[in-house]
């Protein structure tokens, strides 16, 4: 009986604590993962296999509590249904006015769509519930398929693995807690969309095209991806405004530094910078800056710094006595000063792999989220790299330039958005 009380409840880990408290209806800190079928969505087998998954993921049947020093995650009886889409895209989840779970379902034609309030999960983990609803909904749909014998689903971890805290196994207390934050970057300003949605650009690419591009370079995928992203963000800049450098902010996922199955949060983020005032504009010269940043930066002894400083803050002293009405002023405040060093953002999940056997029923994956600022979001299925534009701003002149400048290297890209026209 106490170990089935001891389950109850959960810590946020050291990355959730600052978004309760910085959770608005401009900034919902809430992500989504779609999966695009080659055949429209039948609910009643989604709803089952939400089911199934859940069985497999109890974290995510929580919901969040407010207590005297930080907030809190609750296992909790509430039902979990699907949903036709008919909100905004990562409208909010969290409301501290009543009890809901942190996560939900939908589907639209042929999408099946996982919208993930962040205190719960990150990218990861967010991405590996999907994989699991899907597999469990092809599983039903197609099971006539399948007579000699099942698709393994690769998921071999425990409900504790899951649920774990993997900054806390990792956090070491480092000899000096001293956060550099930088110095303030160029900031993307302009006129907002009505009633605090989101505009979304999506471009459809091939992956093995885009591999040579970077290959030729010698840069990552990632590196190239970013440094585009810099070269578009200086196209709009004004003259005045290039004495502030460019700073585009990368999670990294621990996970590839230091093993965890956690679906928790468990990553870093890491800023790369570019200032026009002082170093050339050509995409090469973006590029050898990009590498050499991404190089220094990607470290396990560099992560791991970062980790226990951010973790040190968490577990002094102040922040454990101090009550919550007086922490999220402080959060909020911290918040706000880390926005002022970041001009925009951009997350590369990565490659998708589902069981081979169901690959031929998936179109592609893709990926974005409802930030404050402009944010890109990349993933590739098979041969489909799908990266998303998600931003507040009715101006899309970056986007524009940005794959403009994949065209010129020869790609072929397919762009669709959720906006009537795209400015």
């Amino acid at each position: 009986m106490n170990n089935r009380n001891s389950t109850r409840w959960s810590r946020l880990d050291n990355t959730a604590k600052i978004f309760p408290s910085n959770s608005t209806k401009r900034d919902s800190k809430v992500f989504r993962f779609a999966c695009e079928l080659k055949e429209t969505v039948d609910p009643h087998i989604l709803q089952s296999a939400l089911d199934q998954t859940l069985e497999r993921f109890p974290i995510f049947h929580s919901v969040m509590k407010r207590g005297l020093f930080w907030y809190y995650l609750e296992e909790s009886v509430l039902p979990a249904s699907v949903q036709p889409e008919n909100l905004p895209p990562c409208a909010p989840i969290y409301n501290a006015n009543r009890k809901n779970l942190l996560f939900r379902v939908l589907y639209y034609r042929k999408r099946i769509s996982l919208e993930v309030y962040h205190v719960l999960a990150d990218g990861t983990g967010g991405l590996q519930f999907l994989r699991t609803l899907v597999y469990y909904y092809l599983l039903e749909r197609y099971r006539d398929d399948f007579c000699e014998g099942l698709p393994e689903l690769n998921d071999s971890a425990s409900h504790w693995q899951k649920r774990a805290d993997s900054f806390q196994k990792y956090y070491e207390k480092p000899k000096t807690s001293r956060l550099s934050l930088g110095q303030n970057a160029y900031q993307l300003r302009g006129e907002r969309l009505s009633e605090n949605r989101i505009g979304v650009i999506e471009g459809c690419m091939s992956l093995q095209k885009l591999l040579a591009c970077s290959h030729e370079r010698d840069v990552t995928l990632t590196e190239l991806m970013t440094s585009i992203f810099i070269c578009a963000i200086h196209d709009g800049m004004r003259v005045r405004d290039r004495r502030y450098p460019v700073v585009i902010t990368v999670p990294v996922n621990l996970r590839g530094y230091f093993p965890s199955e956690s679906v928790r949060n468990f990553f870093e983020t890491i800023n790369i910078e570019y200032d026009f005032s002082r170093q050339e504009d050509s995409l090469e010269a973006v590029l050898s800056h990009v590498k050499k940043r991404f190089r220094e930066n990607l470290t396990k002894e560099r992560l791991r710094e970062q980790m226990n400083t951010l973790c040190a803050m968490e577990h002094s002293i102040p922040m454990r006595i101090v009550p919550l009405a007086i922490k999220n002023p402080v959060l909020r405040a911290v918040n706000m000063l880390a926005q002022k060093k970041t001009t925009a953002s951009f997350s590369n999940v990565g490659k998708v792999v589902v069981p081979p056997e169901m690959e031929k029923y998936i179109c592609l994956f893709g990926a974005f989220a409802s930030p404050d600022m402009l944010q890109a979001s990349a993933c590739s299925f098979q041969d489909n790299y799908v990266i998303s534009f998600a931003g507040p701003f009715c101006c899309h002149d970056i986007e524009r330039s940005f794959f403009q400048k994949l065209i010129q290297l020869g790609l072929d890209v397919a762009i669709t958005t959720n906006l009537s026209q795209a400015k």
